[in-house]
């Protein structure tokens, strides 16, 4: 196949003007032959890849929060800020899909 000896790259790359930039890559051998057996076990680690990517991103996203409530605290004077009705349901279901309900 032609495949031998080479890499595939999952990458995510993050910047923000107020917080450090960060760039996550992760390798994954490409499949040696285009059998259904290397496929399945490419496929298998690029699932794994993407797994420990998001848990990666997850890190660094919740300790940007972090530093982005801390930057806000220290601007009101020591005093945490109170979030907004929106802004506490947003949190709350962070990473996770809601559906809006309608009556």
């Amino acid at each position: 196949m032609g495949s031998e000896n080479q890499n595939h790259a999952l990458t995510a790359s993050y910047t923000s003007p107020e917080n450090a930039h960060f760039t996550i890559t992760e390798h994954i051998p490409a499949p040696p032959s285009a059998s259904v057996q290397d496929r399945t076990h490419y496929l298998d680690a690029l699932r794994k890849a993407v797994t420990e990517t998001q848990e990666r991103i997850n890190k660094e996203l919740t300790m940007r929060m972090e530093e982005d409530k801390a930057r806000e605290a220290a601007s009101s004077g020591g005093a945490p800020a109170r979030l907004g009705t929106e802004e506490d349901k947003e949190e709350e279901f962070y990473g996770e899909e809601v559906q809006d309900e309608e009556n």
